[in-house]
């Protein structure tokens, strides 16, 4: 396995990168004390084609791998994470699910809008008492002739009141328990559709989660995405993509505040000498930099994963998404401790940063739940050894080619 760059991925990275440097940073102040949303920089970004880049070219995407997917979240996140999680949402939990799932006509109509960024994505499974147990929505829908309505609260809508699609799970048969969801694709025009609330938030704090009510909100049967009952598994496996998104947003949060902290070392003065010549600073900054590596590493691996179609994705994302998480909260806290009491100050990055990160540990899962899968995967059949035993559930014709990868990425000579 290689994880060398390659041109292609290369130009992405440098693209974003230059847009972030030139173009947000200038703002970002700004934006954060008037908590304005980063519509127009969006816009900008969805034209260089970072709103749809799992998309097939075919709909209007960029049709690239995860692996460059991750490389532009984590330049957008070094710089902004509240603009790197709206587009996070629109890459990998709005995309992806409308993508696999969706019909001709779904597609076309929403799709291809969402891939060239001239509408944002949103993602409704979590309610005021169903978070970690998805199952438990209480979100109904009830099917009139060639008409659902909707009747229930989602909370924590990232984009909330912004996109122009929703991805919004109901129950359609209540005795059914997880088998009775279903996924809908909701207009925020719809009749009965209503914002209710914005969350005063930590941080991300120019990004918008809102609380969404239905109340008997009309959505035809042909946005029904799915089949009736399918909506858990959709959401599921939506999900798995979306925690590597955060776990290349967490390392992007990382970088940002590892730059900042290192700049600030080799110019801050105290005792007759800069304060990055006291080893205590350097172990910090040491440790800082090899926690982001390891995260990276993780990362990366994830997505290689999900582009081999690798039937064990679930258990790559939790460990990337949990690593990098929990990574990202210890290197912004160094961070801050570098810059001592400006550290504390707004008018520093790392102050940002700091209540930015702290978010990426509980959405999309929190650590706790990134435990339970990747220990269930661990106590699964052949699930204590290396990958090299086709899993139920992998793509056809996948099994080989992941064990030989496996087995060359082996070290020679044992370990």
């Amino acid at each position: 396995m290689d994880f060398s760059l390659s041109d292609d991925q290369r130009l992405i990275r440098d693209t974003v990168r230059q847009f972030m440097e030139t173009e947000v940073r200038p703002v970002i102040r700004e934006y954060e004390r008037e908590e304005k949303f980063p519509a127009a920089e969006l816009r900008k970004l969805g034209e260089l084609g970072c709103c749809g880049m799992l998309v097939p070219e075919e709909w209007g995407g960029a049709g690239v791998d995860n692996v460059s997917y991750v490389l532009m979240i984590e330049e957008v996140a070094r710089v902004h994470a509240a603009t790197a999680v709206a587009l996070s949402v629109t890459n990998s939990v709005a995309c992806p699910p409308l993508s696999k799932h969706g019909t001709e006509a779904q597609k076309k109509k929403y799709l291809q809008r969402l891939a060239r960024g001239e509408i944002l994505g949103a993602f409704c499974l979590t309610e005021p008492q169903a978070g970690s147990d998805s199952a438990a929505i209480q979100t109904r829908a009830t099917r009139y002739g060639d008409t659902y309505r909707l009747n229930g609260t989602k909370c924590w809508v990232t984009n909330g009141g912004l996109a122009g699609l929703y991805l919004v799970f109901a129950k359609t048969d209540p005795d059914a328990g997880a088998r009775g969801v279903t996924a809908f694709l909701v207009e925020p025009s719809s009749p009965g559709f209503r914002v209710s609330r914005y969350e005063d938030k930590m941080g991300i704090r120019t990004s918008r989660s809102a609380e969404i009510v239905f109340t008997d909100c009309a959505v035809p049967a042909e946005n029904r995405l799915g089949e009736e009952g399918q909506g858990l598994k959709i959401a599921l496996e939506t999900l798995d993509g979306g925690r590597v998104g955060i776990a290349a947003q967490a390392v992007g949060i990382a970088q940002g505040a590892l730059e900042a902290a290192v700049g600030y070392a080799k110019q801050r003065r105290a005792f007759g000498k800069t304060i990055s010549e006291f080893q205590a600073i350097q172990w910090m900054l040491a440790d800082m930099q090899t926690e982001i590596e390891a995260a990276r590493g993780l990362a990366y691996y994830a997505a290689w994963q999900r582009d081999q179609g690798s039937a064990r994705m679930g258990a790559y994302a939790a460990r990337a998404k949990l690593y990098a998480s929990e990574m990202v909260n210890r290197v912004v806290y160094k961070a801050v401790q570098v810059h001592g009491s400006v550290g504390y100050s707004r008018e520093t990055d790392v102050e940002r940063m700091y209540r930015d990160a702290r978010v990426t540990s509980i959405y999309e899962g929190t650590s706790e739940i990134q435990r339970m899968i990747i220990a269930r995967d661990l106590l699964s059949p052949g699930g204590g050894v290396r990958d090299t035993t086709p899993r139920e559930g992998a793509r056809p014709g996948r099994l080989e080619a992941e064990a030989k990868a496996f087995e060359s990425s082996r070290p020679k000579g044992g370990r």
